[in-house]
């Protein structure tokens, strides 16, 4: 209300003349032809199909990403596993070497028992 003292047919001729004015504006707007209609359907579906082409190429870039990923793990799981069995194989060599240097020890501590023996 503009002001207090409006009574209800005043605001009903407001109320009028605002919606005169405001089919005055739409019928006045220039009536958009057929062949701009149909360019800008067209532009659109343009737009769209561009859309969904630049969205298929970013999910097989996604896809190919995955894809070089789980083959990296994989190929990190395949070369933890033979530094493993390579860790494993070097303890065992290390102990056979060790216990070979215990026998390798005793002969000789036994020879030369044998030799002391042998003198007296």
């Amino acid at each position: 209300m503009k002001h207090k003292q409006d009574n209800i047919a005043d605001r009903l001729k407001t109320a009028r003349d605002a919606k005169a004015a405001m089919l005055k504006r739409i019928a006045e707007r220039p009536v958009a032809d057929e062949a701009t209609v149909r360019q800008k359907q067209a532009e659109r579906q343009a737009i769209l199909a561009a859309r969904a082409v630049r969205q298929a190429e970013a999910e097989e870039k996604r896809q190919a990403a995955l894809e070089a990923e789980a083959k990296q793990r994989e190929a990190d799981a395949i070369l933890r596993q033979a530094q493993q069995e390579q860790a494993v194989l070097d303890a065992a060599q290390a102990v056979q070497r060790a216990e070979d240097l215990k026998i390798e020890q005793k002969a000789a501590r036994d020879a030369r028992y044998a030799a002391r023996k042998a003198r007296k």
